[in-house]
């Protein structure tokens, strides 16, 4: 049976602190059979391209326009495999989030993206209750009423797909980027939301907005996306 390419992009803006951790983690879930690793280093002024590059097996291609999608586009135009994975640069790819990837796409030739949720690696037990509370009352249900859900630091999506799209919406800042992609790739076949593909993620949003804030943030620009089709939060703030 002939597996797919998967070429795992990583959008990285001023990710000195995480990005080797987010790399190697990725290599050892993977066991070294992701087609390629691309660091989109996105106008960083630290340290994150030289670390990136010192790592084997990595290329860094630079995008000097700031802004989320613009580097996610930059990562599309430059991969070569039929399948693109994209995953934020503070994350710690657990370790059969790779196999999983390659069974879901294998077992069903309908689906054009997957995505899973987020799990938080530095917030207490209390926060990360409420969070699964979040996915659980909230998220899928959104997700079953509406047919398709996308989580921006952990999904997957076919090349051909995107290209269909014309690619990722890069007038879109951050928020409602992500459900931007799920619904138009919702037009081209099917969006899976699989709550065991799990992405440990830092949560530094949540400690520097406050988690009502944030869930507030993405829940009305989910919304916004679905029914108007655009998020209506322009602006946001980098957290490092």
């Amino acid at each position: 049976m002939k597996y797919p390419l998967i070429s795992l992009i990583i959008p990285a803006y001023n990710e000195e602190k995480s990005i080797k951790h987010c790399i190697e983690s990725a290599i050892r879930s993977s066991g070294g059979k992701f087609h390629e690793i691309i660091v989109v280093n996105n106008a960083s002024t630290d340290n994150t391209k030289a670390i990136a590059l010192s790592i084997e097996g990595v290329r860094v291609v630079d995008e000097t326009q700031k802004g989320l999608t613009k580097a996610r586009q930059c990562g599309y135009a430059h991969a070569t495999g039929s399948l693109l994975a994209y995953i934020d640069a503070d994350t710690r790819m657990p370790s059969d989030w790779f196999n999983l990837v390659e069974s879901e796409f294998q077992k069903d030739s309908n689906l054009v993206c997957l995505s899973g949720p987020y799990t938080y690696f530095d917030i207490d037990f209390i926060q990360n209750f409420f969070v699964k509370m979040y996915w659980y009352l909230l998220g899928i249900p959104m997700y079953w009423i509406t047919g398709y859900m996308v989580v921006g630091g952990n999904f997957v999506i076919k090349k051909s797909t995107l290209e269909k799209m014309n690619g990722f919406d890069t007038n879109i800042s951050f928020y409602g980027e992500d459900t931007n992609i799920a619904r138009r790739a919702h037009y081209h076949g099917k969006v899976r939301f699989n709550l065991h593909l799990i992405m440990p993620t830092s949560g530094r949003r949540f400690a520097n907005e406050g988690i009502l804030a944030t869930a507030w943030n993405y829940v009305i620009n989910f919304l916004s996306e679905v029914f108007i089709h655009k998020p209506i939060t322009k602006g946001y703030t980098d957290i490092r």
